[in-house]
């Protein structure tokens, strides 16, 4: 069974990880936290989660998981606290970068499951949604795309442990605003579940259109299949299209890259690369022909950019994410002919967002 730590006590806890020993000089916002800084909160977080009767009706490997995203999910107020003019204190954006340094945490220096890590992240980057779901602009569609990435019985429990372990004047409210996300959870069928959908038309027509139905259901026409591939440097890309794609055409980034002779780290150049490779995809689209586009595609901006492109010509599209541990990145990066420098790699992988399930028609993950 994986753990962050075996060990639960904050003092050790502060000794092994130093993300924890800076919590405490995070300050806090009394009128939200009058119990003192992050340090004191995550305790008292902690705290309340284990006592909470659905949390020891878990099964142990989750109730690690929750444990793990209780204690990281204030991991980033350290770099995203503002004291205002006002003397008021802030943390935006703390959520969303708090779950790229829990997916670093757990890639890099505790190693998980990718499914447990992932579950770790979700929690982290929506820890705040069962709070402000109603003030979201569109409710029911942050709701079910967050349904696909996180477990969301968990995430009630986990702000319900977050609220409980602070001492504010509006806690009350803020617990029936939970209870009020359970019965919108119940009610749109995404209670601990991913919210279903008729078919991959279906998924891909909510997901790329404002103010959609979440229940229509668009007439499937016969498309050709675009591969997306995504993966760090040295994940093993090319291996995999040899193995599984060996008659397919491939639009490779690096190939054109080398063929060019424009160095990995050549910002202009790399601008030039991703147009010529556009240029090439759109000739296969417009025969209606499938082909692979073979690039890192690590984060969710390049990855929905090419999307948007590839549904404009009626494509379906295949989200291959490919992963190997961090020690074994670096030495298949080493063997590889045009390697990237390390720095640049940590960079990526500072940078690494994991595709979601509603990004394409499918979604595959290929994890060693």
């Amino acid at each position: 069974m994986w753990t962050l730590s075996e060990t639960k006590d904050w003092a050790h806890l502060e000794t092994r990880f130093e993300w924890v020993q800076r919590m405490q000089t995070v300050p806090q916002d009394s009128y939200y936290h009058a119990e003192g800084n992050v340090g004191v909160h995550a305790q008292m977080v902690l705290s309340a989660l284990v006592v909470e009767n659905s949390f020891q009706r878990l099964g142990l490997q989750e109730q690690e998981i929750l444990w793990a995203a209780a204690l990281l999910h204030d991991v980033e107020k350290y770099s995203t606290t503002v004291i205002e003019s006002d003397g008021r204190i802030t943390s935006n954006g703390h959520a969303r970068k708090g779950a790229m340094t829990a997916r670093q945490i757990l890639y890099r220096d505790v190693p998980a499951p990718f499914a447990i890590r992932e579950q770790v992240v979700g929690l982290v980057r929506y820890h705040g949604l069962p709070i402000w779901i109603f003030e979201k602009p569109d409710p029911l569609k942050a709701l079910i795309m967050a349904s696909m990435e996180v477990n969301t019985e968990w995430l009630a429990l986990l702000a319900k442990a977050d609220m409980l372990g602070r001492v504010c004047n509006d806690q009350d409210e803020m617990l029936y605003r939970i209870d009020c996300f359970e019965a919108y959870c119940r009610e749109q069928n995404c209670w601990g579940t991913p919210r279903a959908f008729e078919s991959e038309d279906a998924l891909m027509y909510y997901a790329n259109h404002e103010n959609s139905a979440v229940d229509y259901v668009p007439f499937e026409q016969t498309a050709a299949e675009v591969i997306l591939l995504s993966g760090l440097p040295g994940a093993g890309k090319n291996t995999f299209v040899k193995k599984h794609y060996p008659d397919m055409p491939v639009v490779s980034l690096d190939d054109i890259r080398v063929k060019k002779g424009i160095s990995p780290t050549d910002k202009t150049g790399n601008g030039q690369v991703i147009q010529e490779a556009k240029e090439q995809a759109r000739v296969f689209l417009r025969k209606g022909e499938g082909f692979i586009w073979n690039a890192t595609n690590t984060t969710r901006q390049m990855r929905l950019q090419l999307i948007d492109l590839f549904l404009t010509y009626k494509a379906k599209v295949k989200i291959v994410y490919i992963e190997v541990p961090y020690q074994h990145l670096h030495k298949q990066n080493r063997d590889r002919e045009e390697m990237v420098p390390n720095a640049v790699m940590e960079k990526l992988i500072d940078k690494l967002e994991v595709p979601a399930r509603w990004e394409a028609h499918d979604v595959t993950y290929h994890v060693e």
